[in-house]
C-alpha cells in the first residue's frame, strides 16, 4: 500500500503522515515541488526520530510519479467527489493519492482517476480536513479491509 502527496506545503502535516507510514509500514510517495525540506540535517532538526522506518520515495511530477503507478490501484482523494472513502475496495496494492494543503489535487490530476475519486465526508460549511487527519483516516479504512497485514494487534500488559 503506498499514500502519495502530491505538492505537499507543510512540513508538519508531512510529519505526521509519515510517521503514520512508519507505524503501519505504508509507503510514502511525496511528489515536487515540496514546501519544505527532507534532507537528513531537515528531518533530524524536525526531531523525527521514526523517518528511518520511512520507505520513502520522491518523485520530480505528478507525470513522474503516475508513470511508476497501475492506474488501477490509484485512489483520489478530494472534496469534489461524491462517492465515500468507505465505498471503495481497497487491496494491499492501492495507492491513495491527496493533494496540497491549499490546492487539494488539480483538475487534471481528477481527470486522471476520474473514476477513483473518493471524499471523507464533512459538514458542508467545513472545507475539508487536515491533511494528515484524512490520511490517517482513509489508510486505515484501507488497512482494515485488508486485515491490518502484518500490524500487531495486541500488545501484552
Amino acid at each position: 500500500m503506498r499514500i502519495v502527496l502530491v505538492e505537499p506545503e507543510i512540513p508538519q502535516n508531512t510529519g505526521n503522515i509519515a510517521r503514520t507510514c512508519a507505524a503501519t509500514g505504508i509507503e510514502l510517495d511525496l511528489v515536487r515541488p515540496l514546501g519544505f525540506d527532507v534532507d537528513e540535517k531537515a528531518v533530524r532538526r524536525a526531531g523525527l526520530d521514526y523517518w528511518h522506518l520511512v520507505n520513502l520515495t520522491l518523485h520530480e511530477s505528478f507525470d513522474s510519479f503516475l508513470s511508476s503507478a497501475d492506474r488501477k490501484d490509484l485512489v483520489f482523494f478530494t472534496s469534489k467527489a461524491s462517492r465515500s472513502y468507505t465505498e471503495i475496495d481497497y487491496t494491499a496494492r492501492s495507492i491513495l493519492v491527496f493533494g496540497s494543503e491549499t490546492r487539494g489535487l488539480s483538475d487534471s490530476a481528477l481527470r486522471v482517476g476520474s473514476d477513483r475519486l473518493a471524499r471523507i465526508p464533512t459538514l458542508s460549511e467545513a472545507r475539508c480536513l487536515n491533511l494528515s487527519n484524512a490520511v490517517a483516516i482513509a489508510a486505515y479504512e484501507a488497512l482494515r479491509q485488508t486485515g491490518f497485514a502484518g500490524l500487531e494487534m495486541s500488545r501484552g500488559l
